[in-house]
């Protein structure tokens, strides 16, 4: 089973089912991972807001569970998921729309 850490987290990692992208990362703690096993869809602990989120809650953009792959420390986790839309809160599909190139930031694809 998966083993949080001190803090009650572990990393989980968002990725397409369809394309292999990296959606998005973020933090699971026990009711989080129990709360997805349970619907099938994504919830994280906030930890701005240190309470339970489901993601795509108030945008309707939720994560459909598809598998959930635990690491060899099990202390991360990889959720392949079906996307409802896009993932990131600025509206871009991914999270990761930017690669860091000669000390600057830089839009992918760019």
């Amino acid at each position: 089973m998966p083993k949080f850490g001190g803090d009650g987290l572990l990393t989980a990692v968002v990725v397409d089912s369809r394309t292999r992208q990296v959606r998005m990362v973020a933090f699971m703690d026990q009711e989080a991972l129990d709360k997805s096993i349970e619907t099938g869809l994504a919830h994280f602990h906030s930890r701005s807001r240190s309470k339970l989120w489901l993601k795509g809650e108030s945008s309707g953009n939720l994560l459909r569970i598809q598998e959930i792959l635990v690491d060899c420390d099990q202390d991360a986790l990889i959720l392949t998921c079906d996307a409802a839309g896009p993932t990131c809160h600025t509206g871009t599909e991914s999270c990761f729309f930017r690669r860091l190139k000669n000390g600057s930031l830089e839009p992918v694809g760019a």
